[in-house]
């Protein structure tokens, strides 16, 4: 099976571009372009049966907002399980909640930024 953008998952990342939430196009805008130091990002990236809502495959890092049903039981352990296929795959994740990136979207852009000069290999980013 192809691990990234894999056939079966292409017309779910399709509809998922289409129709962001608020979160994820508040993100997004300074995500795209190479906003972000310079880096590559994609939204609604897949990776194996996942989608993830941002991805830069140079460091290899996700990028997901969470919305309310990340919360509950089934959203929690469904998230640790694909948190650690992603870990597997030696991909790091950054959570950020709905309400964060709508509220403050400068502490976003601050966490993100201090993430990607942690991996990326030009340490003077």
């Amino acid at each position: 099976m192809k691990i990234f953008n894999p056939v079966a998952t292409k017309e779910v990342r399709q509809a998922l571009r289409k129709d962001q939430t608020d979160a994820e196009r508040k993100l997004w805008n300074i995500l795209r372009n190479k906003q972000m130091g310079g880096h590559k990002f994609f939204r609604q990236y897949g990776v194996g049966s996942y989608i993830v809502d941002f991805y830069c495959p140079l460091l290899k890092i996700v990028i997901e907002v969470d919305g309310g049903q990340h919360y509950s039981e089934e959203g929690i352990a469904y998230d640790r399980q694909r948190e650690d296929f992603l870990k597997r795959t030696g991909i790091n994740v950054i959570r950020f909640n709905n309400l964060e990136v709508l509220k403050n979207i400068e502490g976003v852009y601050d966490a993100i930024q201090k993430q990607l000069s942690l991996n990326s290999p030009n340490p003077s980013l």
